[in-house]
């Protein structure tokens, strides 16, 4: 799939329509309308890519709406050059969109089938993350913590721990927390014991899985 100036125009509604939903971040805005979402479905999907929907991407998983993709990035608070920690590679898509806001990414994806196939995308559409990860996301990632954000693309049944205390003082965890609907939870770290946590509405996203050992 090439990225032609018709995939432009629907970005630039796209964007408009997550700007309507109240998305104000201009950073966050202008990186919809910069990433390919197109290119991060299979074909059969492209005429849907730019409706604010999630879409399956193999393994029961799915490419987040782009709304609430715009909406967990504008929580984290970016920074150029801020190291983000990403649980649920997923498309990769929210991965394109960090790095389009000049994050250094770590991500984890525990499905071998999704980490596979978006690694080979990476390379050939040239994203360049820090480090992808095929691992368990509730045991984040310490060798490289600690992090400025960290932003969890599944639903959490409740905050793991690891995560929160892979946090710099003064970051941020952005994690959806519930079984059946999650509430978009936001920590931040105010200090070696001491975290602020807000919430903001509830959403929907596929399970994030443990590894049972």
């Amino acid at each position: 799939m090439r990225d032609t100036t018709k995939h432009k125009g629907m970005r630039n509604k796209l964007a408009e329509t997550v700007a309507a939903k109240g998305i104000t971040d201009n950073n966050v805005l202008e990186a919809i309308r910069t990433v390919p979402r197109h290119l991060f479905l299979d074909s059969g999907f492209e005429e849907h890519a730019y409706q604010d929907k999630p879409f399956p991407i193999g393994a029961g998983q799915t490419i987040s709406q782009p709304y609430t993709v715009a909406f967990q990035t504008s929580l984290l608070g970016l920074h150029a050059g801020d190291k983000i920690l990403e649980i649920g590679t997923g498309s990769g898509y929210q991965t394109a969109i960090l790095l389009h806001l000049q994050a250094k990414v770590f991500t984890i994806e525990r499905q071998k089938e999704l980490f596979k196939k978006t690694q080979l995308f990476f390379s050939k559409a040239g994203y360049r993350p820090k480090k992808m990860i095929f691992g368990d996301g509730y045991k984040g990632f310490p060798q490289e913590a600690p992090f400025d954000g960290i932003i969890v693309t599944a639903g959490a049944p409740e905050t793991p721990k690891a995560l929160l205390s892979q946090l710099k003082v003064n970051g941020k965890l952005v994690i959806p927390v519930g079984v059946e609907d999650q509430v978009m939870t936001v920590y931040t770290r105010k200090s070696e014991k001491e975290f602020e946590k807000k919430t903001f509405g509830n959403f929907r996203f596929v399970p994030l899985l443990q590894n049972k050992k």
